[in-house]
């Protein structure tokens, strides 16, 4: 072969080879930035506000260290014409994931929904906060709504009664749906939940399923235990029925707005205000606290007696000593009033 021939092939195998290296570190980078893992451990989720660009989603993916490399993650991103597509939610980011898993979601919007449940909540303040620390809006929001009269009224119940419409369980919502839609969702729920079996028990009780949840709010404040809540909840029913005033110690406390007291003092009972009853006869305009399934069911399914006075037990168990006659019950209480002196519960 001669020097010429020589130099020829010398420079194609030199281009050959050039190609061959060029070729294989572009498909390196293709497979980085379509296939290759690319998300991290650091974050669940990543939570793309309603109102975000393109930019912002960006800066978060780098902000939080949510992707490896950022520049391949953009690459793939508009290849794929997410830049254009924006969506916000809440979406689930697994360890390993590649930019095209990643980005198929969020082009879709194949959001994880919030498993949101609640229970135990005693104002609706509380509720609004709750609701504002698990999704987009705030809870300044969500106490608006909850507010709200019009809004209120439109699904059939007052300002204050509106709190019984919100029935405590586990609900799967999408982290940014705004708060009329959140609480439409749990007015369905609602009238999932108030069957024609449960409207026809309230119809029994001559109750509106706002006025049980009403009642069922004042049983959940007296009871600590589930068990006895049937007891309880035809205790105040007979009272109803006789028409005695409740005297339900848990609404003289949501009166006074003061949940430090433990011993309800002579003092307490003379607050001029609706959710007194031992000032005024009938139910509360409103629920003392969120009521609860068992305690709506108990008022339901309420147990039939003669009671109509009860006191907490002297050995703070949490059972009470139910009594059909003022005198039986002013033995009880003395016991228990003994029992906080011993203990030096004075207020």
């Amino acid at each position: 072969m001669s020097e010429h021939q020589k130099g020829k092939s010398k420079i194609v195998w030199f281009i050959l080879t050039f190609f061959l290296i060029a070729s294989a570190f572009i498909g390196w980078i293709g497979y980085q930035t379509f296939i290759g893992n690319n998300v991290t451990e650091q974050e669940s989720h990543l939570y793309i506000a309603t109102n975000d660009s393109y930019e912002d989603v960006l800066q978060q993916l780098n902000d939080r260290k949510i992707v490896k490399n950022v520049t391949y993650f953009d690459y793939a991103a508009k290849a794929m014409d997410y830049n254009n597509s924006v969506k916000p939610g809440r979406y689930k980011l697994n360890p390993g994931m590649s930019n095209r898993e990643l980005i198929r979601n969020l082009r879709t919007g194949n959001q994880d929904p919030i498993k949101f449940r609640f229970q135990n909540l005693r104002l609706k303040e509380n509720f609004a906060a709750l609701l504002g620390n698990s999704f987009e809006s705030d809870s300044t929001a969500f106490s608006q709504a909850l507010n709200n009269k019009e809004l209120a009224e439109s699904y059939g119940f007052t300002q204050d009664n509106f709190f019984t419409m919100f029935i405590p369980n586990t609900y799967e919502i999408y982290w940014n749906t705004s708060p009329d839609k959140i609480i439409e969702r749990f007015n369905n729920e609602y009238n999932k939940f108030w069957t024609s079996a449960r409207k026809d028990k309230a119809k029994a009780l001559n109750l509106t399923p706002q006025e049980v949840g009403v009642l069922a709010s004042i049983v959940k404040g007296e009871a600590l235990h589930i068990d006895e809540m049937p007891q309880i909840a035809g205790l105040y029913l007979n009272r109803l029925e006789k028409g005695i005033l409740l005297q339900a110690d848990p609404t003289v406390i949501f009166a006074n707005n003061d949940f430090t007291i433990r011993r309800v003092l002579n003092k307490h009972l003379t607050i001029d205000n609706p959710y007194n009853t031992y000032r005024y006869k009938g139910l509360p305009p409103g629920p003392i606290m969120l009521p609860s399934i068992a305690s709506i069911d108990a008022v339901l399914d309420y147990a039939k007696h003669d009671y109509i006075y009860m006191c907490a037990k002297d050995d703070f168990s949490g059972y009470h000593n139910f009594a059909k006659t003022q005198a039986e019950h002013i033995i009880n209480a003395r016991k228990f009033q003994r029992a906080l002196d011993e203990r030096n519960i004075k207020k």
